[in-house]
């Protein structure tokens, strides 16, 4: 039995309301995607601002990545050191907010950040940067 592997689409731009919102309801706007915004900043500090690409997971997953083609220095919490591509800088803060808002008072929303967690670590181990990834959130 082999395993397929997960594949990413990109939302596109008259779908992204719909999409989010499908997915986290108001949730997302009023606080997921000002976390990851913020969590983007405070790891790689020469982040300011950019457009951001959503992705559809075909594992039920989701992620926003910045839309650049750029390496961020990151400098994390938990002392790792390294650069990190747009995409994977996304994945990061991603990762980071997700895990957070699982223990969030709303068990129904935190079981949804539960799971696209899981779904986007899922994605992110045969990403080409999993390695700093994992150094990043771990």
């Amino acid at each position: 039995m082999t395993e397929s592997s997960i594949t990413r689409q990109q939302v596109s731009t008259n779908q992204r309301i719909k999409h989010t919102a499908a997915l986290f309801g108001i949730n997302f706007p009023l606080s997921l995607e000002p976390a990851i915004f913020s969590i983007a900043g405070n790891i790689a500090p020469e982040y300011s601002g950019a457009y951001w690409a959503f992705y559809h997971l075909s594992n039920g997953g989701f992620y926003m990545a910045p839309d650049l083609d750029k390496l961020y220095k990151v400098s994390c919490i938990n002392g790792y050191e390294g650069k990190l591509s747009a995409d994977a800088l996304g994945i990061t803060s991603c990762l980071y907010v997700y895990s957070h808002l699982s223990f969030s008072n709303n068990k129904a929303f935190a079981a949804i950040c539960a799971n696209h967690y899981h779904w986007l670590r899922e994605y992110m181990l045969d990403h080409a940067e999993a390695s700093a990834i994992l150094s990043a959130i771990d």
